[in-house]
């Protein structure tokens, strides 16, 4: 079966879900939604689509099985939710919403309507980050004891001028935790497991008139009993890949982007070598965000789309589905209310 994948709101993020799609052999992107009706013609016109500016009309566009909300972060909750209930499954953005009631009710109201959700976080996606997940579940990492995220990158101050709503806890729900680190830290679950307390600071230092951190630490105690730091930032120059080291009692990995810079075990193997050639000794070729926004790959995108049509064809869940997309906005939500009232928060809060 060919699925249609139908974007709504075009802003950058939307030209990496298209050309995702464009390379899906199960997939066509079929039509595309936006208030801004010249906008829609341009998106439609760049990528061989339908033009729409009426929801009414967008939802029954023939032959739509699948909608990709790219809209602001605090604006996923009401398209998503109308989406569903036309009987669409639903492909939501990072984060999922920028608080917890709204990232429930996009998940009550799919499972309500049986219909397919999953949340953007594609580097899960990554072949590295494959084979370090494969790693862990085979115990080589003995006792995982530091599981660490480290987002040192740089966003302008044009970026958060010009970007609308970038900057603003109404639409963007934060800053450097929400938006540029909220990767790493989906990454530290899915390789760690459940956080269960948070601590840590945050604060506002390389830009202007913008209502949200621009730097975090943030310390972690996974229920596992390994402990973990984060540190995001949007003001280092001149920005640095997105880099994670996972550490146990019996093996290391440090990983920067898709680039392994350590890999070594107490026990070895003649994988590990074949590991050591196929990760290490390449160059990132995208930039992985740190610097521009734009710089990032489609590859994990249509990797995980992928992973939705296999979802909705064998009846299960997608690898990301709304319970999992939620747990990385819980912990960054916890980080702030730490960062507030100078306490640590016990999760589920």
């Amino acid at each position: 079966m060919n699925y249609g994948f139908g974007i709504v709101g075009l802003g950058l993020i939307a030209d990496f879900h298209a050309q995702a799609i464009r390379e899906i052999e199960r997939g066509r992107l079929v039509a595309c939604l936006s208030r801004d009706k010249d906008k829609a013609i341009a998106f439609a016109q760049k990528y061989n689509c339908q033009p729409y500016h009426s929801w009414e009309e967008f939802l029954a566009h023939p032959g739509l099985d699948i909608v990709n909300i790219c809209t602001p972060s605090g604006a996923h909750l009401e398209p998503a939710v109308r989406a569903a209930k036309a009987g669409k499954h639903i492909i939501v953005e990072k984060p999922l919403e920028i608080t917890l009631p709204r990232c429930d009710e996009i998940i009550r109201v799919c499972a309500e309507q049986k219909v397919k959700l999953t949340g953007i976080f594609q580097s899960r996606f990554s072949p590295l980050c494959t084979v370090v997940k494969k790693a862990i579940e085979q115990g080589r990492f003995g006792q995982l004891v530091l599981c660490d995220a480290y987002v040192k990158w740089q966003r302008s101050q044009a970026y958060y001028d010009e970007g609308g709503w970038h900057g603003t806890l109404r639409l963007d729900g934060g800053g450097a935790l929400i938006n540029q680190s909220i990767h790493a830290i989906d990454l530290l679950v899915y390789f760690a497991g459940e956080v269960e307390e948070v601590s840590a600071f945050i604060n506002t230092i390389g830009h202007q008139g913008i209502e949200v951190e621009d730097n975090a630490v943030v310390l972690l105690k996974f229920k596992s009993g390994s402990l973990g730091v984060i540190e995001g930032s949007t003001s280092v120059y001149p920005g640095f890949l997105k880099r994670l080291e996972i550490s146990g009692t019996t093996g290391s990995a440090i990983m920067e982007e898709d680039i392994l810079k350590f890999w070594d075990f107490w026990e070895k193997t003649e994988e590990d070598n074949h590991i050591r050639q196929n990760f290490m000794f390449q160059k990132n070729t995208s930039g992985g965000g740190a610097s521009d926004p734009a710089a990032i790959s489609y590859q994990g995108h249509k990797k995980q789309f992928e992973d939705m049509i296999d979802a909705i064809e064998q009846d299960r869940k997608p690898l990301v589905d709304g319970q999992e997309a939620r747990k990385a906005v819980e912990i960054v939500l916890a980080a702030y209310q730490s960062a507030r009232k100078k306490k640590i928060i016990h999760l589920p809060f």
